[in-house]
């Protein structure tokens, strides 16, 4: 088992330079670069209709694009075809033959490679080995559950010792708990092999968990490239900033040392100083919040939920802005028309340029 491992494996750098692709009308890909390094698992995130799986049948070539080019270690690979890309792949549906066994569906790469019979044994056993599958060789797909034909997908996708691994919303068809597995599964693969990895989702919790860096996506083009931490603390749009975990998001004028003035009047302290006079965006999550004396938001509750280990609070502020704020659930729940106050420290408060 321990065989198909690291030093079989010879990771690649991904380069996608100025990508374009239409269908009709509606611009797929505008201009998309990107950049993933050696070893690093990338996740492209974005919501239905955003390029992100476009994007990923352009690198596989399931996609010729418009215009642009795709290279691997430096070597273009825009119009070969899929089966000389050497790169696996694993989808949502499985994409399982379903009159092949366990061991036959992992071995089908290997065969179409012409690779030797003992070879192939050897390969399929670790690969096997690898996804916690040793002993379910002769089962047929539908004698697994969606977890165990996922990993078969995941065995198959790695058996060839791919340079690239691409991932197209994996786990879209698992329940929450068997997901959250999966994720971790593959992320602690990904990191043992050192494969380059792709992996896309329009699920942030999902990105934030296994990705070295996000790229965010919408309308077809990248919107920001950044590393988890980056993405939630510093989003560089209000796209961004809306699209990964729940957000404030105000606008207002940057003023002068440190202070921001929000459309209706109120102001802000904040840590960051632009030049005042610059039109911002102005980036609160919820759980920042804290009782404080530090940019006080007071206002009725309009909205109550208990979520096990925090409380969630719409709060309707004297001056009409609409706050969403997260507490430790201690105590009993505010309801619905209680007043709350609280408060957000200046270096909480994420502002960007509009």
């Amino acid at each position: 088992m321990e065989r198909l491992d690291a030093e079989e494996v010879s990771s690649a750098e991904l380069r996608v330079e100025d990508v374009s692709k239409r269908f009709g009308q509606v611009a797929a890909l505008d201009h998309v670069s990107l950049l993933v390094e050696r070893g690093e698992l990338l996740t492209i995130l974005g919501p239905s209709g955003s390029g992100k799986t476009t994007l990923l049948k352009v690198v596989a070539g399931f996609e010729a694009p418009d215009s642009g080019r795709v290279t691997v270690d430096g070597v273009e690979i825009t119009v070969r075809p899929p089966a000389k890309r050497d790169i696996g792949m694993v989808f949502q549906n499985y994409a399982l033959f379903p009159h092949l066994s366990v061991r036959r569906n992992v071995a089908f790469p290997l065969e179409m490679r012409d690779v030797a019979r003992a070879e192939i044994d050897r390969r399929v056993t670790d690969a096997l080995g690898l996804v916690e599958l040793a002993g379910y060789d002769e089962r047929l797909p539908r004698q697994l559950s969606g977890g165990q034909q996922q990993r078969v997908a995941l065995a198959r996708a790695i058996v060839f010792n791919p340079r690239l691994l691409l991932l197209d919303e994996p786990f879209g068809a698992l329940d929450r708990k068997l997901r959250e597995t999966m994720q971790l599964e593959v992320r602690r693969l990904q990191r043992r092999l050192g494969l380059t990895t792709i992996f896309i989702t329009h699920d942030q919790e999902e990105a934030l968990v296994l990705s070295d860096r996000v790229a965010v996506m919408n309308k077809g083009a990248i919107q920001q490239i950044a590393t988890t931490t980056e993405i939630y603390e510093r989003p560089a749009s209000d796209f961004v900033a809306d699209f990964v975990g729940e957000s404030n998001i105000f606008h207002g004028i940057a003023g002068a040392g440190g202070i921001v003035v929000l459309e209706g009047g109120r102001t802000l302290r904040v840590a960051r100083a632009l030049a005042a006079g610059r039109k911002v965006g102005v980036l609160i999550r919820p759980e920042r919040f804290a009782v404080t004396v530090a940019n006080q938001f007071a206002g009725e509750v309009i909205e109550a939920i208990y979520l096990g280990s925090s409380f969630k609070l719409r709060l309707r502020t004297g001056d009409g802005l609409s706050v969403i704020v997260r507490q430790p659930a201690r105590g009993k729940l505010p309801v619905v028309g209680e007043h709350v106050s609280v408060g957000i420290e200046p270096d909480e408060i994420h502002v960007f340029e509009l």
